[in-house]
Parts: C-alpha cells; sequence; structure tokens
C-alpha cells in the first residue's frame, strides 16, 4: 500500500514542482495519520504550498481508493531539522553538522553528532567528524539522521 502511496504521491508532487523528502504511516486503534514531508528544490515550502498538495493529493488518494482504512493525510515541510535518508540527501549537506542514532551499537556507542564530511554511494557510509575523531558509519544502520540547525550568535 505505502509503495503505492509513494508512486502516486511522488508523481502529484512532480507535477506541482515539489519533491517528496520523507512519508510515514502512524498507525492507530481508529485513525491513523499518513505524513507527507515535502520540499522544492529553490525557496523552500510555504504553509499555502502544503495545503495546495493536501488537498490535490486526498483528492487522488481518495479517488483511487488506495487506502482501505481511516486515515487522516498531513502534509507539511521538513523543517529546519530535516531527515536524511536519501543518497542526495546526504551529497547535498556536506560540511553540516547532522545527529545520527544507530539501530545497533557502533564502539558500543548508539548516538553520534558530527560534520557530514564524506557520502559513498558505493558501500552506503558516511565519515563524521565528531569531537572524539572521524568516524564511518552505515547508513543501512541508521534509525535516524538529521541535519542541526545551528542558530547564527546574535549580531553577527
Amino acid at each position: 500500500m505505502l509503495v503505492t502511496v509513494r508512486s502516486y504521491s511522488e508523481e502529484l508532487l512532480g507535477s506541482l514542482g515539489f519533491e517528496l523528502v520523507d512519508m510515514e504511516y502512524l498507525a492507530s486503534d481508529d485513525r491513523g495519520a499518513l505524513r507527507l514531508y515535502i520540499d522544492r528544490p529553490e525557496g523552500g515550502v510555504t504553509l499555502d504550498d502544503c495545503v495546495t498538495v493536501s488537498r490535490q493529493l486526498g483528492a487522488l488518494l481518495d479517488v483511487e481508493d488506495i487506502i482501505p482504512f481511516r486515515y487522516a493525510l498531513e502534509v507539511s515541510s521538513p523543517g529546519l531539522n530535516r531527515p536524511l535518508k536519501r543518497p542526495k540527501d546526504f551529497l547535498a549537506h556536506y560540511g553540516k553538522k547532522i545527529k545520527i542514532k544507530t539501530k545497533m551499537p557502533v564502539d558500543g556507542r548508539r548516538r553520534f553528532i558530527g560534520i557530514l564530511q564524506e557520502y559513498s554511494e558505493a558501500d552506503g557510509s558516511i565519515v563524521l567528524d565528531t569531537d572524539a575523531g572521524c568516524c564511518t558509519l552505515d547508513v543501512a544502520n541508521f534509525a535516524k539522521c538529521n541535519l542541526v540547525y545551528e542558530f547564527p550568535e546574535p549580531g553577527k
């Protein structure tokens, strides 16, 4: 089901000039939530953009009757601390601070914060420069990976 929803979403978003950054489905007993995080290559996303996508995608999903149970459709921007999941996400954010939580411990740790130095598509790994030095982490082991937005110091 989610593969089909992703396919419809990506096609509609592409026609509107947006891209799908992430999608998740949160199940509950009475009503699930389908969350889409969208972005635009240039200029970011406005509230009006989210409303437009929500209305058009909601209508499409209702007509196609892909989701056979009650759900709420939520559309938003990925925010300042956007998730990094796809190769292009890592490639676009070299030199930025990121926070990672791994599924399995690496050298006894599951949480890492540092500067993204490299991404290797060949083996799906990154090099992260942390306070403890550089380390190589396997993206397949990431439970969560996000940008860490650093607010500018006042007066600078």
